[in-house]
């Protein structure tokens, strides 16, 4: 299973401006810019999009963690925060900090943490931000 997504920028890194796509539709030229990384302009950026992505991956993972065991949650409502920090002259992305309520009936707290821990360490996102990088890139003239 392949999923993609496109970005398109113009211009300077701090005045440019660019959009994001995916394939599904769910972004459509999704507006995203300096402003909107590192400002509070309207928009989305590659962190918001990443703690969106590990949230969603990690909260369906303990689904199916707890689904195995034979627990049925009423609800599990995570959030993610991703920290975006300088490093030499650049930045990096520290940390995603996953918060999660859960209401699942009949579970005792050792074997929710155990499924929730199981989740985090196995959800494809969290192995992603782990995982190794590759780029094909061509200049066009």
């Amino acid at each position: 299973m392949n999923r993609k997504a496109r970005a398109i920028w113009r211009g300077t890194g701090r005045d440019g401006t660019g959009d994001l796509s995916t394939d599904s539709g769910v972004l459509s030229a999704t507006p995203y810019s300096y402003k909107t990384r590192f400002e509070t302009e309207p928009g989305t950026n590659p962190e918001e999009l990443i703690a969106a992505a590990h949230a969603g991956c990690f909260t369906m993972a303990l689904a199916f963690q707890l689904q195995t065991a034979g627990f049925t949650p009423e609800e599990l409502a995570t959030e993610a925060v991703v920290s975006l920090e300088s490093e030499g002259g650049g930045f990096r992305i520290s940390r995603s900090a996953l918060t999660l309520r859960a209401r699942v009936p009949g579970i005792d707290q050792a074997k929710f943490d155990e499924l929730a821990r199981n989740a985090e360490l196995n959800c494809p996102v969290s192995k992603v931000l782990k995982a190794e990088i590759t780029l094909e890139a061509t200049l066009e003239a």
